[in-house]
């Protein structure tokens, strides 16, 4: 796409939201991700984080908002949206995000980072192959990583697996 692929300004309010939400998973006692669906004219929608310390392994942010979307949105309305998320999707979310026709996604952290955060901790690997999104979803508009956000992001990863930050 020619929609610009770097964070703007406008988006940080968004992923600051992201960021919190990834702070209160990790005090609940669940990996550090928090996502937020965001209407074309700007409206947040919905917002929720990671919940996989409950059991659920599939229990991803952007998950539950693709399912949200689906069943709340029309299809244009999920085609102007935005979601907004402190990590970038896994393949799980990003096909849920593609088969919901969700519009443009903000990530504030990506899977390359997370992937050399958890080998620096020690901590076990992805269980899956480690894709992009551009890789996932090539036709859609994707801004990210944004580099103000790389310290606080794996300073709650490192907590969330028992790790000096």
């Amino acid at each position: 796409m020619s929609e610009p692929t770097q964070v703007g300004p406008d988006d940080r309010r968004y992923l600051d939201r992201c960021v919190a939400l990834a702070r209160e998973a990790v005090e609940a006692g669940h990996k550090p991700f928090g996502s937020v669906l965001v209407s074309g004219e700007g409206v947040i929608l919905k917002e929720d984080h990671n919940r996989t310390g409950d059991g659920d392994p599939t229990a991803h942010p952007e998950l539950a908002l693709a399912r949200w979307a689906a069943l709340n949105l029309t299809q244009d309305e999920r085609a102007r949206a935005t979601l907004y998320t402190s990590g970038e999707h896994c393949p799980m979310c990003a096909a849920a995000h593609g088969w919901c026709g969700l519009g443009r996604i903000v990530f504030a952290t990506s899977t390359r980072q997370l992937v050399a955060w958890l080998k620096e901790f020690g901590a076990s690997p992805l269980p899956y192959h480690p894709f992009t999104l551009r890789e996932m979803l090539p036709a859609a508009s994707v801004a990210g990583p944004d580099p103000d956000y790389a310290d606080e992001i794996r300073a709650l990863h490192a907590r969330a697996h028992g790790a000096g930050a």
